[in-house]
C-alpha cells in the first residue's frame, strides 16, 4: 500500500487532497513514464541512474521533462521523511497532460510530476516462473521504455499468479527470452552469467546494469546474450533482478526445479550488490 503523503507538482499533500482529472490526456491513455527506487536507510538508492533513464525515456516518448534532478531528489527526501520511510520504495511518475483530443479545458502543466512511497512487497525466498509466448514485441518503437501503459505486464503477472507462479518469463516475437513482467532475468552456466540483450525488448533495468558492471570485479564473467527457454532449463542457476527484489533466486521454471537454489553465483552476486548499496548509502549519510 502506498503511504499517506504524496508530492504532486511540487506540493506535499495528504493523498485525499491530491486531485487528478479525467481531462488530463495522458492519464487515461497511458502516455507517461515512471521509475521505482529502493529506499535504504531513508536514502533513495541509485537516484542518478533512475533519473538518467527517465530523461532518455522522455526523449523516446516525446514527453516533456522540464524537471531539475536536484529539486526532485530534495522532494523525494522530504517525502521519505514525511512518511517515515526507512526501508521501502518510492516512485516517480510523469504524466503528459496536454495531448490528444480527449482532454478538458482545465489549466494543467504540460506534465504532472507525482512522487509517492510504499513499503517493500513480500517475496518468497525462491521465485517460481511461468512462461508467456509473445509477451514482448522487440520490434516495437517503444520496446524497453518504462511507460505507464502497464496493462500487458500486470495482465501477464495476474495470469501467472492464478496458475500458482510468482512471475512469468516473457518471450518476444522471435521466441527469445526478454524479461519478466517486473524484473530482468539472468542464468548461470559454468560459472558465467548471461542475461538477454536489450534488443530482446527488455527494460534496461538499473539493477541489471549494476550487476553487469560489478560481476567481473567479483571474478564472475557476465555478458548479454540471446537466450531461449532451453537455455534457462539447461542453466545451473537462474535468478531475477529488480529494484524491490535486488536479486532473487529462481527455484522453478515451468516445472523444472533448480536443485540447491539459490546457487553459489547468485549468493555471491547478492552479497556484492548488498555491499554496493551499503557503500552508496554511507556516502550520502
Amino acid at each position: 500500500m502506498i503511504h499517506h503523503n504524496v508530492f504532486h507538482n511540487g506540493r506535499l499533500l495528504p493523498i485525499e487532497q491530491v486531485r487528478l482529472s479525467p481531462g488530463q490526456g495522458g492519464l487515461l491513455s497511458g502516455w507517461g513514464l515512471f521509475s521505482t527506487l529502493r529506499v535504504t536507510s531513508s536514502v533513495p538508492f541509485a537516484f542518478e541512474r533512475h533519473w538518467k533513464r527517465l530523461q532518455k525515456d522522455a526523449a523516446r516518448t516525446r514527453c516533456p521533462f522540464p524537471f531539475d534532478a536536484d529539486v526532485v531528489r530534495a522532494q523525494l527526501l522530504e517525502l521519505i521523511q514525511a512518511n517515515q520511510v526507512i526501508e521501502g520504495s518510492v516512485r516517480i511518475y510523469v504524466i503528459y497532460n496536454n495531448v490528444g483530443i480527449w482532454r478538458s479545458e482545465e489549466e494543467f502543466p504540460d506534465v504532472d510530476l507525482i512522487l509517492y512511497s510504499a513499503g517493500l512487497p513480500a517475496f518468497r525466498e525462491l521465485a517460481t516462473l511461468a512462461l508467456r509466448e509473445n509477451g514482448r514485441h522487440a520490434a516495437a518503437p517503444l520496446a524497453g521504455v518504462k511507460v505507464t501503459s502497464w496493462l500487458n505486464n500486470v495482465w501477464c503477472l495476474h495470469e501467472a499468479r492464478e496458475g500458482g507462479f510468482d512471475e512469468v518469463v516473457l518471450l518476444n516475437e522471435r521466441g527469445e527470452v526478454a524479461e519478466c513482467t517486473a524484473a530482468n532475468i539472468f542464468c548461470v552456466q559454468g560459472g558465467r552469467v548471461f542475461t538477454p540483450r536489450l534488443d530482446s525488448g527488455c527494460l534496461e533495468g538499473v539493477t541489471r546494469d549494476l550487476l553487469l558492471e560489478m560481476a567481473p570485479g567479483a571474478g564472475i564473467p557476465a555478458e548479454e546474450k540471446v537466450l531461449r527457454p532451453e537455455d534457462l532449463l539447461a542453466a545451473d542457476e537462474v535468478f531475477i533482478s529488480s529494484t524491490n527484489r535486488s536479486l532473487l533466486g529462481v527455484g522453478e521454471f515451468r516445472g523444472h526445479v533448480y536443485a540447491g537454489a539459490p546457487g553459489p553465483v547468485t549468493r555471491k552476486l547478492e552479497k556484492v550488490f548488498a555491499e554496493y548499496i551499503a557503500n552508496y548509502v554511507a556516502q550520502l549519510k
